[in-house]
């Protein structure tokens, strides 16, 4: 059973957050949208509003304010508030905690928290009544106008939680900054200079995109340097949250089988693939700016290759996670122009309807050569990986929603049983394949043998299906990463070195695609991609996997 919040305040650890039973209840009933209408504040006789009294705590108790910069905006109701509420229900937030929303819009509390109610679901069993939490979570949500470069409503916002903190002698302060970039430096100095806690922590949570190259990530680090303490700065990339990429160190360094194969001697090839089936949905102006390459490739596939390729570090701090992770960054070569194929979708009619291409986006400019799809050959230059590529492939608007990690192994020498698989022998090839989403899972293509008389071999898995396996709700990958903010943890997070050898990889192939205007290859709305993508996997002698499972 859960533990009661005075335990899990106590020992908040990553643990308190098991998966959950898969019993979704949706939260955003009628009743609790009246309930929410109704007073959450007590009112005094001359009318001003008070806030909520909370339970009685010693004065060295911790209490935790969280401020999410950008309240009004998709990711923060659609994720942010939603993974909040979710820690919260498990017992995962100190016993007293304090939500703010801060934006530029106009907004009563009542009005913020009918926004942030409707994604409010109770995924997890229902051993307690989701109304009378939703309530209860809800009465602890505040909302705060204020603009991004105005140094008095940040100080007005620190004022707010220093009520709401009521003196207390360790109260920390987390804030998210669910913003555009061009507002990152403004909030970091209202941040640091005006709202920071005086007694106890202050972290924040940085969204990508950290710059646009390396200088603009440069800068970018040296101006939130101006307010901030790397120590204080979480940049999140929520891949990294996700469960089975979470898993990825679990998998390799506490299994005996698989460490030994971790290696060029026994790796032919790792495809890292990310692909989506729709297009940018009225999203190309913002995109347009970015491009599938600096928006999916140098931040959420280098990452999982980063992770995929390291040494086993010293141990399980951040620090050490981190630093393997930079030397593998270090170690790449700089991507060759020969190595990268760029694609752009266009207009496609399937069954009478018309599925329009890039540039049918009306946000988009009419001769935009931004490439909605990419596929690179990275070669690491080390002693464990010299001679393996790493393919990664990222698209929109193609065939199939897909994140996967898929290891081909080399083939079997002097193979007996080589007569019965034909002249192919890749068709008899050993894969790992780790499926991040959809539907998670681990398996292992291996050949066996056909029940029955004679010698007939068919390729099987081995198949961990994460939904048949565990009868758990996945936690959300905010959830995870939010979960380590409170705790300190910065294992998941990106460190600035770490940002820095990221961009060092990819700036020189950027700045040459653009200053060359290479023209991206079309290929249809929902198809597998552009040919050339074939062609570089066959230059290093493999083929993309997938398509047969």
């Amino acid at each position: 059973r859960r533990s009661p919040p005075q335990k899990a305040h106590a020992t908040m650890k990553r643990a308190c957050c098991a998966p959950r039973a898969r019993v979704p209840r949706s939260c955003g009933t009628e009743k609790a949208k009246k309930n929410v209408l109704k007073a959450r504040r007590a009112v005094s006789t001359d009318g001003a509003e008070q806030t909520a009294v909370e339970p009685t705590l010693p004065p060295t108790a911790s209490v935790l304010s969280i401020v999410v910069f950008g309240a009004s905006g998709d990711l923060a109701k659609k994720k942010i508030f939603p993974s909040l509420f979710a820690l919260y229900y498990e017992g995962c937030l100190p016993q007293q905690f304090t939500v703010f929303g801060f934006a530029r819009s106009d907004m009563s509390d009542e009005d913020f928290r009918l926004s942030i109610l409707g994604n409010l679901s109770c995924r997890v069993d229902a051993r307690e009544n989701c109304e009378e939490k939703v309530e209860a979570f809800l009465s602890r949500c505040f909302y705060h106008r204020g603009k991004y470069d105005q140094d008095e409503d940040f100080a007005s916002l620190s004022e707010t939680m220093s009520t709401h903190e009521q003196g207390r002698e360790n109260a920390n302060r987390l804030f998210y900054m669910s913003i555009p970039p061009t507002v990152f430096v403004d909030v970091a100095r209202g941040v640091g200079s005006q709202a920071a806690s005086k007694t106890g922590w202050t972290r924040v949570i940085v969204e990508k995109p950290f710059g646009r190259d390396l200088e603009s990530s440069k800068e970018l680090s040296r101006c939130l340097y101006e307010y901030l303490e790397e120590e204080q700065i979480y940049r999140i990339d929520h891949y990294l949250g996700k469960e089975l990429i979470d898993n990825l160190l679990v998998m390799r360094f506490s299994n005996l089988i698989f460490e030994p194969l971790w290696s060029r001697q026994f790796i032919r090839n790792v495809q890292i693939v990310f692909s989506e089936p729709f297009g940018t949905d009225g999203r190309g102006g913002y995109f347009d700016n970015y491009g599938i390459i600096r928006d999916i490739m140098q931040n959420h596939l280098l990452q999982i290759v980063a992770l995929f390729a390291m040494e086993p570090p010293v141990s399980l701090s951040a620090e050490d996670v981190r630093n393997e992770k930079v030397k593998v960054l270090r170690s790449m070569q700089n991507i060759s122009i020969e190595d990268v194929v760029i694609g752009q979708y266009k207009s496609r009619t399937v069954g009478g309807r018309q599925y329009p291409g890039y540039l049918d986006d009306p946000t988009v400019p009419d001769d935009s050569i931004t490439p909605t799809f990419a596929a690179v050959a990275l070669h690491i230059n080390n002693a464990r990986w010299d001679g393996v590529p790493f393919l990664m492939k990222a698209g929109k608007a193609l065939d199939r929603r897909l994140a996967e990690i898929r290891v081909q192994f080399r083939h079997v020498p002097g193979n007996m049983y080589r007569s019965k698989f034909g002249t192919d022998l890749d068709e008899a090839r050993n894969e790992l394949v780790i499926r991040v989403q959809p539907d998670e899972a681990i398996y292992m293509k291996i050949n066996n043998k056909v029940p029955g008389l004679g010698v007939r071999l068919d390729q099987s898995k081995l198949d961990l299906q994460y939904r048949q396996r565990y009868d758990r709700e996945l936690p959300d990958a905010y959830e995870r990463l939010i979960l380590d903010v409170v705790n300190g943890d910065k294992r998941l997070f990106i460190r600035n070195d770490e940002l820095m050898a990221a961009w060092e990889r990819f700036d020189p192939l950027l700045a040459s695609l653009e200053e060359d205007r290479v023209i991206p290859e079309l290929y249809p709305f929902g198809s597998r991609g552009p040919i050339g993508a074939h062609y570089l996997a066959s230059k290093y002698g493999v083929r993309w996997g997938g398509q047969e499972d």
